[in-house]
């Protein structure tokens, strides 16, 4: 089981960043998907989730209107597309797999995680 989130960096105020995710077939497999994220000292806390039809999706109200999650079942990947970044956006961002195949917003749904991509906005 592997999921393997990429595309972090560090961008401007205002910018845009697409982080990715690719999971192993077994993981994605009527998965609902999220994303979450830690900043330094910070607990982790929901980001984005998406249905394993991707029908239902569910965002965080910080983020709602600057960051889109989707996903590709023929490829085993989910996308968080981010836009309008902000200083405080600033955090290791993780993809995690559900045990179900509903959109999710509490961690304990999730049962496997990816290992974490940085993202650095500067103001």
């Amino acid at each position: 089981v592997q999921l393997q989130a990429s595309g972090g960096g560090l961008v401007q105020a205002g910018g845009s960043l697409r982080l990715s995710c690719v999971a192993s077939r077994r993981t994605f497999s009527n998965n609902g998907m999220g994303w979450f994220r830690q900043a330094p000292g910070e607990e982790r806390e929901f980001v984005a989730a998406i249905s394993w039809s991707g029908g239902v999706t569910d965002y965080a109200d910080s983020v709602k209107g600057r960051f889109t999650i989707t996903r590709d079942n023929q490829k085993n990947l989910v996308y968080l597309q981010m836009n309008n970044l902000k200083p405080e956006d600033t955090a290791v961002y993780y993809c995690a797999a559900a045990r179900g195949a509903m959109s999710a917003t509490r961690g304990n749904a999730y049962h496997y995680w990816g290992q974490g991509t940085q993202v650095t906005v500067s103001s």
